[in-house]
């Protein structure tokens, strides 16, 4: 099954080609992606948590706890529209947020158990939606959003993130 580009915004398009949208369960690539990140981060020597691969460019902290920001905003989103809440909700701006969190002052493990743990309540909010409910769209950042276009999009982001680390961080 492949999700209809209406129920995302295009510049989506690059993290929902990360995912086997056409294969997996939105609760199959949750846990899969998941899987792939810790087997990865939790392996990483000490001296690259702090690590940024450019100057400007955030640190591996900073990236992961820009994950966590990102899936906690989506998930709002997804219970919004879940629920049929026809508000049209805000767009948010990555380098605001990471520039005012504090996840270089932050314990490596602890962010990474927080992903894990965010995951968890990821994966038990996507099992509680019903086929009908995967499909109820809504409105964030100005585009229309499934809250099925949105569970594929964690993992892809997720993904997308991962990328990136295996080739600017090791």
């Amino acid at each position: 099954m492949k999700i209809p580009q209406e129920e995302y915004a295009a510049y989506f398009s690059d993290y929902m080609k990360l995912i086997a949208v056409d294969t997996k369960s939105i609760i199959e690539c949750l846990i899969n992606s998941q899987n792939d990140f810790e087997s990865l981060l939790r392996k990483l020597p000490k001296e690259k948590q702090n690590f940024a691969y450019a100057e400007g460019k955030w640190t591996l902290k900073e990236l992961i706890q820009h994950i966590i920001d990102t899936e906690r905003i989506f998930s709002y989103r997804a219970l919004c529209f879940a629920r049929n809440d026809t508000t049209s909700l805000p767009g948010f701006d990555q380098d605001l947020f990471v520039n005012n969190d504090t996840a270089n002052d932050r314990d490596y493990e602890e962010l990474l158990d927080e992903m894990a743990t965010l995951r968890k309540s990821t994966i038990q909010l996507y099992k509680s939606f019903s086929d009908d409910v995967l499909l109820r769209v809504g409105v964030a950042s100005e585009n229309k959003m499934s809250v099925r276009a949105l569970g594929y999009l964690f993992s892809g982001h997720q993904i997308h993130h991962l990328n990136v680390v295996k080739e600017r961080y090791l």
